[in-house]
C-alpha cells in the first residue's frame, strides 16, 4: 500500500479538483468536447432590456440555478445564497457543460440541462484514492468526515480508516456524477 504524507494528498486535491472545476484539462486550453444532454427543454419570459440578445462567447453573465443528480438530490443553489452565479462564458471557469448550457439563452429563459461527468467534474480516477499514516490527519478523524485544507480550502473526503491507514478520496465531491442544471438567465453584459 501507498502511502503519502496528507500535505501530498491534500496537494494532489489542489492540481486534480483545480482543473476538473475550472472545466479544463490543467494545460489552460479550453474543453475541445461539450455535451450537453439530448434532453434539454426551455421556457421564454419576457426578456426586459434584453430583447434579441443571447448569451455569447465573452459575455458576462448571471444566472441562478438548482443542481440536481440523478436520483433527484439537490446538490447546489443559487437562491438559498441570495445572489446570482456571475461568469464570463469561455473563460474556464466554469465546468464545460454549464458553459456550455448558458450559450444562446437569452434574459428571462430557462433552461434544463443535463452535464456526463466528463463536461462537469470528470470520471473518479483510482489513482486519487490514497492511504496516509493516522499521524498525518486532524486528532479524532474518521470515516465520512471531510478534511479541509486551509491553504486553499480543498475538500477531502475520508473513505476509512483501519488502524493507523487512513484512506482518502482526493476526487472532487461531484467526480463521476452526471448533473442536471435548471438554469434561469438573469442578466446578459457583452
Amino acid at each position: 500500500m501507498r502511502r503519502l504524507a496528507f500535505v501530498l494528498a491534500v496537494g494532489l486535491v489542489t492540481v486534480a479538483c483545480g482543473a476538473g472545476e475550472t472545466g479544463n484539462d490543467g494545460d489552460g486550453a479550453a474543453p475541445t468536447t461539450t455535451v450537453v444532454a439530448a434532453s434539454t427543454t426551455t421556457t421564454k419570459a419576457s426578456e426586459p432590456g434584453g430583447e434579441g440578445t443571447v448569451a455569447q462567447e465573452g459575455d458576462f453573465v448571471a444566472v441562478h440555478y438548482i443542481g440536481t443528480l440523478d436520483d433527484g438530490t439537490e446538490f447546489d443553489a443559487s437562491r438559498p445564497r441570495g445572489a446570482t452565479l456571475d461568469f464570463e462564458i469561455g473563460s474556464g471557469s466554469m465546468i464545460a457543460g454549464f458553459d456550455a448550457g448558458v450559450r444562446g439563452m437569452s434574459v428571462g429563459e430557462t433552461r434544463t440541462i443535463r452535464i456526463e461527468p466528463a463536461d462537469a467534474y470528470g470520471e473518479i480516477d483510482p489513482s486519487l484514492i490514497v492511504e496516509v499514516d493516522l499521524s498525518q490527519v486532524p486528532e479524532g478523524t474518521e470515516a465520512g468526515d471531510t478534511l479541509v485544507d486551509p491553504t486553499n480550502s480543498s475538500q477531502v473526503r475520508v473513505v476509512s480508516v483501519e488502524g493507523d491507514v487512513v484512506t482518502l478520496d482526493l476526487n472532487a465531491r461531484l467526480a463521476g456524477e452526471a448533473l442536471t442544471f435548471e438554469i434561469e438567465m438573469v442578466a446578459i453584459n457583452p
